[in-house]
């Protein structure tokens, strides 16, 4: 397969309009698969001035779930990936839900039907069942359709007759054999499939009167004017039959460009990312928390995980796209600017759910104390405890760069805020020698002749103090943590001294001094 260069697209793509779409079914959370494809197309379509169209793929009625749409559009409102037309957003080229286009794909069912590209088949469900079991590895096709029950092999007075009497039909494209199709994509470069391997595909179905995916999708990505569809590999395999239902169309001219991303793959062992492989190793696969209305089950979400939605476009920016450089943090806009289709990669991406925790770690230390006070504050107020902004940004300050997520700040800093109640027993064996409790009433009289009790008025007259001594300071800065934190954690012993203040500093001391003696 040849390689395609960014020129030859770039070239391809200036005399037409750049027009890409996301179009997913509403059959449940979104995947965070999809979210990547959205993503890149998102991305392709900035690069390009082009536009992004939302598009509603609910010609399978019976995997509807309430919910889903609503779910999908909030996903990405948070996500900050935003559409230019389509469901919601409105636009020259709708309707955008599939549903709601049925006299418009019965049309285009007709033209093929006129044209000779396609047939009627009344084959029953029993009646293919017993062809498989008469066939081995039976597929419906150029080589099998004579044998079956169609509008090929049916008097046309029957046809029309068996139409009129209300029998249920399909509507299957007419695949001639001995053809090469080549679909032209732009990361995996000219794909050859011989029409031979396809069979003739179900286009429409009388029952609910809505086409088959194969068919809506082509039909709407001409009539929205679609200039590139950028999917799933998974599409793959279909690209080859797409290719030929334009081609019967007449619509070769405008046919879009494809390109098919590289599957999302299971952290550890073989086969695609699902969703029990975030239940097993504990990570979401879903953008925000899914509660299924049919089952009550209720999935994780990176939003109520506690990841920052950049840091999620950021990591899955990188999940099967290398930028060529050694960049890893990108803004929206730097993404937008460094994209390059052709760089994505053919082979599967496995999904580094590690990575995305580092990814939100890194977005922590870049936003500023007040962003992180901000959301920090709500878990201090839902712990009982009343403080001032302030306060909080000085905590959030000393300890942020320790945390993955704004969430793990309460359990690691709660101490600043709640004094201990009582003291972890590996370290109080650890920490506390028979003589601690002596030089801790010793160094609580120093501190209270401290009139400036910040770090600066602290610091060097307690290092005085024990030179002076000559203790060991190792000894009484892991008994003087102790006392104040409870455990041996936590920043610098005079940041927390200086936080806390004189009085509580000295209230923590002496409490600790009695319980253990």
């Amino acid at each position: 397969m040849q390689k395609i260069s960014k020129i030859a697209i770039k070239l391809d793509m200036a005399d037409r309009k750049v027009r890409v779409r996301f179009a997913p079914s509403p059959t449940g959370a979104l995947h965070i698969g999809g979210v990547r494809t959205a993503l890149y197309n998102y991305l392709f379509a900035r690069q390009h001035g082009g536009e992004l169209v939302f598009r509603i793929e609910d010609t399978d009625s019976h995997r509807f779930v309430p919910g889903a749409e609503e779910y999908i559009l909030e996903s990405f409102k948070w996500l900050g990936i935003k559409f230019d037309e389509g469901v919601s957003f409105g636009g020259e080229h709708g309707p955008y839900r599939q549903s709601e286009r049925r006299d418009i794909y019965k049309k285009y069912v007709q033209q093929l039907l006129d044209n000779g590209k396609a047939y009627i088949a009344f084959d029953t469900p029993e009646e293919l069942e017993a062809k498989r079991a008469e066939i081995q590895n039976f597929q419906y096709d150029a080589h099998t359709r004579m044998q079956m029950r169609n509008s090929l092999t049916l008097p046309k007075e029957e046809v029309d007759q068996l139409i009129a009497d209300g029998k249920q039909y399909t509507v299957r494209f007419k695949i001639e054999p001995g053809q090469e199709i080549h679909v032209n994509d732009m990361i995996r470069g000219d794909v050859k499939v011989m029409s031979d391997i396809l069979d003739d595909k179900v286009l429409y179905k009388s029952a609910d009167e809505l086409p088959t995916y194969h068919l809506a999708n082509i039909v709407d990505d001409h009539l929205m004017e679609i200039s590139h569809v950028i999917r799933g590999e998974e599409w793959l395999p279909s690209a080859p039959l797409h290719v030929l239902l334009y081609k019967a169309f007449g619509w070769e001219d405008t046919m879009p460009r494809f390109a098919h991303l590289p599957l999302l793959l299971k952290p550890e062992g073989k086969g695609k990312l699902s969703k029990r492989d975030g239940d097993r190793l504990g990570f979401p696969v879903f953008p925000l928390e899914w509660h299924d209305p049919k089952t009550g089950e209720v999935s994780s979400g990176y939003r109520e995980s506690g990841y920052f939605p950049e840091a999620v476009v950021n990591f899955l920016a990188l999940l099967g796209w290398n930028p060529g450089t050694e960049q890893e943090i990108f803004s929206l806009d730097e993404l937008v600017k460094a994209f390059d289709i052709t760089r994505c990669s053919k082979a599967g991406a496995k999904f580094d759910y590690k990575k995305g925790i580092w990814f939100n770690h890194e977005y922590i230390l870049k936003k500023s104390d007040d962003e992180i006070a901000n959301l920090f504050a709500p878990i201090v107020a839902n712990n009982g405890v009343e403080e001032s902004m302030d306060r909080v940004k000085q905590v959030v300050h000393m300890m942020k760069d320790r945390v993955n997520f704004v969430y793990e700040l309460w359990p690691l800093c709660s101490f600043f805020f709640i004094p201990p109640t009582e003291y972890d027993a590996k370290t109080v064996k650890k920490r506390w020698k028979e003589y601690s409790a002596q030089q801790m009433t010793e160094l609580a009289e120093v501190l209270e002749g401290i009139d400036d009790f910040s770090i600066e008025g602290q610091e060097p007259i307690v290092m005085k103090w024990v030179e002076d001594k000559g203790y060991k300071l190792g000894d009484v800065m892991n008994a003087f943590r102790l006392t104040l934190v409870g455990e041996g954690k936590g920043p610098g012993m005079f940041d927390i001294s200086a936080f806390l203040g004189k009085e509580e500093t000295l209230k923590r001391l002496r409490k600790a001094i009695e319980v253990l003696g």
